[in-house]
């Protein structure tokens, strides 16, 4: 038996491998719950963990220079919709997404998935090229925060930090920023801070009509396993694969009932069938040929950003033996 250590969040989907009920094969795991900024902060500095949950731009950032300690296997445990993550100063005439150009745009790392995404939202959605728009980054709340992996831009895009000293929350608050792109939401915004909206207030139906329209439900975060014991064990990355899968499927058939509510949301269960009306019962989906659309749009997206030198392939993102899986 293997003993391992695997870094991930305490999510519905992956509870299962934390707290027994799904076994990785050969295995003995030492589970480490941490959230994704110090999960992905230990593992592509230090790469301290065997399996982790991983940033998918940080990923690619990394292995586009051959420089990652890990190897992916295409279970995506973090996928988010990002029309949300705007928040805009709404005493500065931004009305609609075509007013972003030009603007000052806050955001805690330029590499962030999050922001890979709503990048390439609003160049595919709205026509806004990346490097219309002048970024600063930061830390949200707390001062100090940088870029997790080194970064090599072309010069069109103006990245500059904020004074080290300042958060990102301070200056849009203050008004010295005119956008925010987070995957957080601010503190300035949750505590009712005046001239602090969402560039898509009804964030909701926009990103319904986004799916309808794209048919992408963006992926955030996937499983790293590190590359040496995936070479010196094959068969371990088929082996983190299937207790992903099989833990994604304990919680897919848990959501919620009218039966007894197993979260404390009155309507739940309301909001499960609206789910399924918008995106299939099958909707949180792992796989490379299942998310082919999704894993084409953010490798072009990290292209086009800069992030990346060339456009990544599944080949040379997913360990190889979890580009297919066996039929029955």
């Amino acid at each position: 038996m293997l003993d391992l250590t695997l870094a991930c969040g305490d999510y519905d989907r992956t509870r299962p491998i934390k707290d027994g009920r799904v076994r990785i094969e050969g295995c003995n795991v030492n589970f480490f719950t941490l959230g994704p900024e110090e999960a992905f902060f230990r593992s592509f500095r230090n790469a301290e963990f065997d399996i982790s949950e991983i940033s998918f731009s940080s990923y690619m950032v990394q292995t586009a220079r051959n420089e990652c300690h890990y190897i992916g296997i295409p279970a995506f445990v973090s996928r988010c919709f990002r029309h949300s993550s705007i928040y805009i100063r709404t005493d500065k005439g931004i009305c609609s997404p075509a007013d972003l150009k030009g603007r000052l745009v806050g955001l805690p790392e330029y590499q962030m998935t999050a922001h890979v995404w709503i990048r390439g939202m609003l160049k595919d959605e709205y026509g806004i090229e990346a490097s219309e728009l002048h970024y600063r980054n930061g830390g949200q709340e707390e001062p100090g925060r940088d870029e997790r992996v080194t970064l090599k831009l072309p010069k069109e895009i103006d990245l500059q930090s904020i004074p080290g000293h300042e958060t990102l929350v301070n200056m849009l608050t203050a008004g010295g920023l005119d956008v925010l792109f987070t995957a957080r939401e601010p503190s300035c915004f949750v505590n009712g801070a005046p001239n602090i909206g969402r560039l898509f207030p009804n964030y909701r139906e926009d990103e319904k009509a986004y799916f309808k329209k794209t048919g992408i439900f963006p992926i955030m975060h996937l499983i790293g396993i590190r590359k040496t014991l995936a070479e010196k064990h094959p068969w371990l990355p088929t082996s983190v694969y299937k207790a992903f899968l099989q833990a994604r499927a304990l919680a897919m058939a848990d959501l919620p009932s009218v039966g007894a509510l197993n979260v404390s949301l009155p309507w739940a269960e309301a909001e499960k069938l609206d789910t399924f009306a918008v995106m299939g019962r099958d909707f949180w989906k792992y796989g490379v040929a299942e998310n082919a659309r999704d894993i084409d749009a953010i490798t072009r997206y990290a292209c086009e950003q800069g992030l990346a030198e060339r456009k990544l392939t599944a080949e040379d993102l997913f360990h190889r033996g979890t580009l297919e899986t066996s039929k029955i």
